[in-house]
Formats: structure tokens, C-alpha cells, sequence
């Protein structure tokens, strides 16, 4: 198996995520009470890759503690700072020296593939003389919201295009790019784009008018950008589905089990019927609830006298005389609770960017 290096970019703001951004980098937010750049990390290392680049903006200190030197992966991690968001290709371009003149894949720390890039990644060892670069694809209902790309009878690349009003395809990119040393000579001709970043792009479009072949790749599995939070509780869904039924904390005789359940060490259940799939995280306690399918409980979170289901909490949060709590994302450490003295009303502390939907 040929040498085949990972660049991960896990910087960004992740404004469409707000305000569970504002205190937490968007690639560790939890689906299924893990970070999502886990499971991206899992698939490099699947696909036999064995160095990663991290590539890290201003939240650099927490992603660098929730992955160590990558060991716990079976990684060798490089982390490498971007002291502002300028461009996918302006990612290459600081990873230079870590990637030096090895091919490699680039992926996107907030993409979620369920079925992971082996595939692709063997194809692309196994590529035809003289392609540099491969892109994974997918086919979207909404292709004017995504970079997509156009190609030729024998799948190669002739043209992208970025967020068309009228697309000339339904072919979306991916966020996983496979490329050969060919795309640093691309990255270092392009000029900034007109929102002033380096465009990835543009750097393989210059790949493509040089005369080299840019070839791609159609994953046919679930892909999903979980930049926004419809979609985090759509990937929370798919990948509780593969939650393993286990009980390492304690269950009263009065609590009813059904389904796939994993209960984390030290959580507590009292008096509740708990439906899988979900998972309940460390220390956690329900008591006098019911917890439906689709729900993730992080660790040290408190659920008292609610109904939850379809719904992601996050460390440290606690619920409590909430009729019923569905499609939500609690974070860290907030507080959600009934007022139970007059006069009767609803009182909030709601920080920018959240929603609030009361009946």
C-alpha cells in the first residue's frame, strides 16, 4: 500500500452553528456522544493513512486536547495554525512542508461519510497514468447551495462551478479531495478569489486548463456537511443506529429498557423508560423520564421529570418538569427547567444566533 497522507481542516468559525460554536470548535460537537472529527478521523485511518495534518484556526487549544499526537487513533498528528480563514487551497499551501512531495487526501472535519472513503482512496493509488487529482461527488436535490462539478463520458473533470443559480449538474463536491504533489504548483499559480481566500477550486480548475486530468469519484452511501443543526441531529440519528446495546451504569428495578441502549459508566436511571437507539453519556442522570429513540446524553447531564427524544445534549446540561423536549441541541452546561412559582411566564436567557420555539 503506497504512502497516502491525511490533511484534515478543522479552523473555521462554524457560524452556522451558533451558539454551540461560540464555546466549542464545530468539529468536536457530538453526534452520538463522540466529536465528529473522530469519525473523520476514523476514516482516514481505515483508508490506511497513517500522518495527519490538522489544520487549526482559533480554536486550536481544544482540538489539540481532545486528539493528543493522534496515538489513540493509530495517527501521527502534525498540527499546523491558520491564523485566519483564507481558503481551502490556502490550507495546502501552509501544509506544504508536512505534505512535501507525497499524494494525499484532504478532507473536511465537519463532513460526516457513514460508509467512510476506502473505496476512493484505493482507487486513487490505483489511478490511470498521468491523473493528478480525484474529487468525491455526490448527487444533491439542491445543487445551487454546493460547489458542483461537471464532467466528461469517462468521469473526468471539466469544469466547477461554485454555488450556481442555474447548475450545469446535480454533482456536489464532497469535501474529500485526493491529490498528487501536481496541486502545489496549481495552489501557488491562483490568485485570491473576490471574498479574498484561495480557492481549492480554483487551484484544481488550474489543473484541469493546464492540460493534467482531474478525475472523481460518486459516493453513493450518505454524506452529509454538519455545518447546520438540522443536519447535526440528522447525523445523530444515522449514527446511533450503530449504537452496541451496553449498560455500564446503574438501572433501578422500576426503569423499563427497550431497544439498542448504551448507558456510560456512572449514569444513573431511576424510575424511566429509556427507547433506543440513544446513548446515555458518563455520570449522567434520568430520573422520572422517558428518553426516546434518536437521543444523545452527554456526560454529567441531568434529565428529571421530561420527555426527550430526536435530540443531542451536550455535557454538562439538565433538564428538568419539561413536558417534552424533540428535535433539540441543548449545550454545554445550560439549564432548562419548568417555573413553578407565580406569576406564570416564560423567562429565557437567549444568547445570538439561537432559537427558541415555544407552544
Amino acid at each position: 500500500m503506497s504512502t497516502l497522507k491525511g490533511l484534515i481542516l478543522a479552523g473555521g468559525t462554524g457560524s452556522r452553528l451558533r451558539p454551540i460554536t461560540h464555546t466549542s470548535a464545530k468539529q468536536l460537537v457530538p453526534i452520538a456522544n463522540r466529536p465528529i472529527l473522530f469519525y473523520a478521523l476514523d476514516s482516514l485511518v481505515d483508508a490506511g493513512v497513517r500522518e495527519v495534518g490538522i489544520i487549526v484556526g482559533d480554536t486550536r487549544a481544544e482540538v489539540m486536547a481532545a486528539i493528543g499526537d493522534g496515538s489513540a487513533f493509530g495517527l501521527k498528528v502534525t498540527y499546523i495554525p491558520q491564523d485566519k480563514p483564507l481558503g481551502l487551497a490556502h490550507c495546502v499551501k501552509i501544509a506544504r512542508d508536512f505534505l512535501g512531495d507525497d499524494p494525499f487526501v484532504m478532507y473536511l472535519g465537519d463532513n460526516l461519510i457513514k460508509d467512510g472513503i476506502v473505496e476512493f482512496a484505493d482507487a486513487f493509488r490505483d489511478r490511470e497514468s498521468g491523473t493528478v487529482a480525484e474529487i468525491l461527488l455526490a448527487r444533491v436535490a439542491d445543487p445551487h447551495r454546493f460547489g458542483v462539478a461537471v464532467l466528461d463520458d469517462e468521469g473526468r473533470v471539466v469544469d466547477l462551478v461554485e454555488k450556481p443559480t442555474v447548475p450545469p449538474s446535480d454533482l456536489a463536491l464532497v469535501g474529500v479531495y485526493f491529490f498528487d504533489k501536481t496541486i502545489h504548483e496549481a495552489v501557488d499559480a491562483i490568485e485570491p478569489s473576490a471574498r479574498g481566500e484561495l480557492e481549492i477550486t480554483d487551484a484544481i480548475a488550474h489543473l484541469i486548463t493546464s492540460g493534467k486530468k482531474v478525475g472523481s469519484r460518486e459516493t453513493l452511501g450518505y454524506w452529509k456537511d454538519l455545518g447546520q443543526p438540522e443536519a447535526l441531529l440528522e447525523g445523530n440519528r444515522l449514527m446511533l443506529e450503530n449504537v452496541a446495546s451496553t449498560i455500564k451504569g446503574s438501572v433501578d428495578s422500576e426503569s423499563i429498557i427497550e431497544g439498542k441502549v448504551s448507558i456510560q459508566e456512572g449514569a444513573t436511571i431511576v424510575n424511566s423508560k429509556l427507547r433506543g437507539p440513544l446513548v446515555v453519556g458518563k455520570n449522567a442522570k434520568v430520573i422520572d423520564s422517558f428518553i426516546g429513540p434518536f437521543t444523545a446524553i452527554g456526560d454529567d447531564c441531568s434529565v428529571v421529570s421530561t420527555e426527550v427524544s430526536n435530540s443531542i445534549l451536550l455535557e454538562g446540561s439538565s433538564i428538568e418538569a419539561i413536558d417534552r423536549v424533540e428535535g433539540s441541541i441543548v449545550g454545554k452546561n445550560a439549564q432548562i427547567r419548568r417555573r413553578l412559582t407565580l406569576p406564570k411566564s416564560t423567562r429565557v436567557v437567549v444568547g445570538d444566533n439561537s432559537t427558541v420555539e415555544i407552544y
